[in-house]
């Protein structure tokens, strides 16, 4: 037995057997990787890791300075890997059974207001060649509330332009359809009638929604920086990523009234109480409502 091979072993496993993304078995092989490289300095394999080796391991990742959300996520996906040893029966005795995980308080995202999100789009260059398309790719996110591996993968054979429905490919290949309302419709309608019409696709790109100038479709960061340079452009002060349009039309609809259920439904949660945060988000919006507009507040 060898670090390298259970953990070969573990990446095979989430991924074919739990249907994990790739950046989910990433993050999940990478802290192992943490742990592995601890263990190697100590001269043990992961077979004879003790709770008492663990709990230095985490000692030490929280002296170097890791957020206790990072922590958190270590200490998961540790706890994965030995049960996937159980599992496999390499071993009979879970080191992590009884390893805490640091308390961490709810973070509640940043959303931006309807009126940022009209600043931001009224931002987009559209006398470039790519200004149609970043349009479209921001209403298309608040509009839907899709994840940036969504919205980069979306297929065009996936979208109803007719019935203003979109089929979403989410975590773990699960499928969903999302409504999509008419203003994203339309700039998505022009973006790929007068823009994307007229480029030349590379093979193997022909169904994908958006691509780059070489005709590929687009990676992550490309949307992470189309965002950050808007963000900037308008002097906006919040830390705002693709994911800030998902938590906005989260936060927007349950504001509006929406069913929690049918927000669940339109995110793609596998469970109501991660959808529950923005009932919270929710909370703080009619508190600060009531201290600006009570004459007793």
């Amino acid at each position: 037995m060898s670090w390298e091979s259970t953990i070969l072993g573990f990446k095979n496993y989430l991924t074919i057997e739990r249907s994990l993304s790739t950046n989910s078995v990433d993050a999940y092989i990478r802290d192992v990787k943490k742990l592995a490289d601890f263990a190697r300095e100590k001269e043990k394999t992961e077979l004879e890791i003790k709770k008492s080796d663990l709990s230095e391991f985490i000692y030490n990742i929280s002296k170097s300075g890791v957020a206790t959300r990072s922590q958190s996520r270590i200490i998961s996906g540790i706890k994965a890997f030995y049960k996937y040893l159980i599992m496999e029966d390499y071993i009979t005795v879970d080191p992590t059974e009884l390893l805490e995980s640091p308390k961490i308080g709810m973070k509640l995202p940043d959303t931006l207001s309807i009126k940022e999100i009209d600043k931001l789009i009224a931002a987009i260059d559209l006398s470039k060649a790519e200004g149609e398309r970043n349009r479209a790719i921001l209403e298309v996110l608040y509009s839907c509330g899709l994840r940036v591996t969504e919205l980069i993968t979306l297929k065009l054979s996936n979208v109803s332009f007719v019935e203003g429905f979109i089929k979403v490919v989410g975590k773990g290949n699960k499928e969903r359809l999302a409504p999509i309302g008419n203003i994203a419709l339309k700039y998505l309608n022009i973006y790929v009638n007068e823009v994307r019409n007229h480029q030349k696709i590379q093979k193997g790109h022909e169904d994908i929604i958006f691509l780059n100038r070489r005709g590929k479709q687009l990676t992550r960061v490309m949307i992470f920086t189309i965002i950050k340079q808007l963000v900037e452009k308008i002097g906006l002060k919040k830390n705002i990523s693709p994911h800030t349009f998902r938590h906005s039309f989260a936060t927007h609809l349950i504001q509006g009234g929406a069913d929690l259920r049918a927000v669940q439904e339109m995110l793609g949660h596998e469970s109501i109480t991660t959808t529950e945060i923005y009932t919270h988000i929710d909370k703080e919006y009619l508190r600060e409502a009531i201290i600006t507009f009570h004459p007793r507040a």
